[in-house]
């Protein structure tokens, strides 16, 4: 089975290494040329458009931005143009859950297999292939493309049969995590007012209950100061709490925490636009007037 990859940024580097480690050919496209010649160093092969990676590739991963880029990738001259029937476009993108359903109808009677499957995990998952996969698709094509989805994810959740299931279980998940990164930059705002060193907020956050991947990462890097750089970029979480919310008020469900989530991430986003989701703290810390660094005061 030959492998493609649609978009070879920070998660999708990560794919295409992974599929490469397990024995895959990977072929890849990305509009940056500085990630393009990484890739194919790293020994993968070049195209130059989402149609070409079709006519190379039983199964696609398609690790965009957001709904238009992955329709304008899938659909139309993309991959639908190209793909032989019966192979499967792997939408890792997290999107709207419409949008997914809408990509899913208009793949009906092409002969290719939709499966609509987010991760988590970020760029340390990616880099490592530890990824969890949401998958929504009939068993069948889960077990048939199976070893392409192994080679990438620890973890591979059968959520759903059709388009927009995984989105939406994203979506939930989302809404969690945007809500653990918000408490994080409150409490390392509050801990550094209170003149309570990084390490010892680690250390304690770490071995309590409230200590998870999560929280224990984001409170890495805003003790050593990484606010940008680390691979999960503020664009991104902005854009997955921005589909949270949306799924909430499709549904009439009050998302009051995540609201909040969005408001600190709007305030990041907006002040350091290039900075990572880190970079709500210093939000926080410009107005309390402190800063939390690892060995306290600096």
């Amino acid at each position: 089975m030959k492998t493609g990859v649609i978009g070879i940024g920070d998660m999708g580097s990560g794919l295409a290494k992974n599929l490469m480690i397990a024995g895959f050919e990977v072929t890849g496209h990305d509009t940056d040329p500085r990630r393009m010649e990484a890739f194919v160093k790293a020994g993968g092969t070049a195209a130059s458009n989402a149609a070409e990676v079709g006519a190379k590739a039983d199964a696609v991963f398609v690790m965009v931005m957001n709904g238009d880029q992955a329709e304008s990738v899938i659909l139309g001259d993309g991959l639908a143009a190209t793909m032989t029937p019966g192979g499967a476009v792997i939408l890792s993108t997290t999107i709207k859950p419409h949008e997914a359903r809408e990509i899913g109808a208009a793949l009906d009677g092409t002969g290719l297999q939709l499966i609509d499957t987010p991760v988590s995990g970020g760029f340390p998952g990616a880099q490592s292939g530890t990824l969890t996969m949401m998958a929504a698709a009939e068993a069948a094509v889960l077990d048939q493309f199976a070893p392409v989805m192994e080679a990438v994810s620890a973890n591979i959740h059968r959520v759903g049969t059709k388009p927009g299931d995984g989105q939406t279980v994203k979506a939930c998940l989302q809404s969690l995590i945007g809500a653990q990164f918000a408490a994080t930059f409150e409490a390392a705002a509050l801990a550094a007012k209170a003149g309570v060193p990084g390490q010892v907020l680690l250390d304690v956050f770490s071995t309590s209950s409230a200590g998870c991947g999560v929280v224990n990462n984001a409170l890495e890097k805003i003790i050593d100061r990484q606010f940008e750089g680390t691979g999960s970029h503020i664009n991104t979480m902005h854009k997955d709490l921005t589909i949270s919310m949306g799924l909430g008020e499709r549904l009439g469900v009050p998302l009051h925490t995540a609201g909040a989530a969005m408001q600190i991430f709007h305030a990041g986003r907006s002040k350091y636009p290039e900075g990572d989701n880190w970079v709500c703290t210093k939000v926080i810390e410009e107005i309390v007037g402190a800063e939390l660094h690892r060995e306290g005061k600096s």
